[in-house]
């Protein structure tokens, strides 16, 4: 977060956040405590405040401001884009709405035009997606950012094994559009990077770590994967 005021003290206008919400006849207690969770969440409320898209947005601005990876006039990918929330942070902090930087975004879903950032409805699996990746940004990219996670089955394996998967393809998408020197950052869960992802990563980049921002809930398993130094140019 950009300061400690970032993450707010749990209130809004002098009015606390902590809030309860019944259980409504049509509502899942699973949908209340999700509701719950979001009324009394800091970061929900400071997103809303600060314009930013989503409560993620604060992880990426942490995870900048600790590891220094945004840098004015850098071209940088963001899989599965929608919202838009780190799309929006990367275009801040590389330039891109002034020309310096360029952010190119792409997803299945829809989204709010963002200034600085090309976006497309596509399918980072589509064998063109890189050819058009790198012809957007006018060259290898700098950093590919990956904060996608396959829908939860409530079976913690299972789930492990899905969004491990996903950051797999994401890295082998990484590997041919990275330049050299360049990053990658994918959500990934505790416990769930041991094995092929790791071995490649650490053999495909000079320094490979996790990280859990302070922006991620503290019950959650979520983590991330961040890898620096890219020192293998795909052909």
């Amino acid at each position: 977060m950009k300061g400690a005021k970032r993450g707010g003290s749990g209130r809004e206008g002098g009015r606390s956040l902590k809030e309860r919400v019944r259980t409504a006849d049509k509502r899942s207690h699973s949908s209340t405590q999700w509701l719950e969770r979001q009324l009394n969440d800091p970061y929900v409320a400071a997103a809303k405040r600060e314009g930013y898209r989503s409560r993620a947005a604060y992880k990426l601005i942490e995870i900048d401001d600790k590891y220094r990876l945004f840098k004015r006039g850098q071209k940088i990918v963001d899989l599965g884009a929608a919202p838009g929330g780190w799309s929006l942070i990367a275009a801040e902090r590389v330039g891109a709405a002034t020309g310096e930087g360029r952010v190119v975004g792409i997803d299945l879903l829809e989204i709010e035009p963002i200034a600085g950032v090309d976006f497309k409805v596509m399918d980072f699996y589509d064998p063109e997606a890189p050819l058009y990746l790198k012809e957007t940004l006018g060259g290898k990219a700098d950093g590919v950012l990956s904060d996608m996670a396959a829908n939860a089955t409530g079976h913690r394996q299972t789930d492990h094994l899905r969004i491990v998967g996903l950051a797999e393809l994401a890295a082998d998408f990484a590997r041919e559009v990275l330049a050299p020197g360049g990053f990658f950052l994918a959500k990934v869960l505790q416990g769930g990077t041991e094995g092929a992802l790791l071995a490649g990563l650490k053999r495909d980049f000079a320094m490979v770590r996790h990280v859990k921002p302070k922006a991620s809930r503290t019950e959650s398993a979520e983590l991330y994967v961040l890898a620096t130094g890219f020192r293998r140019s795909a052909a």
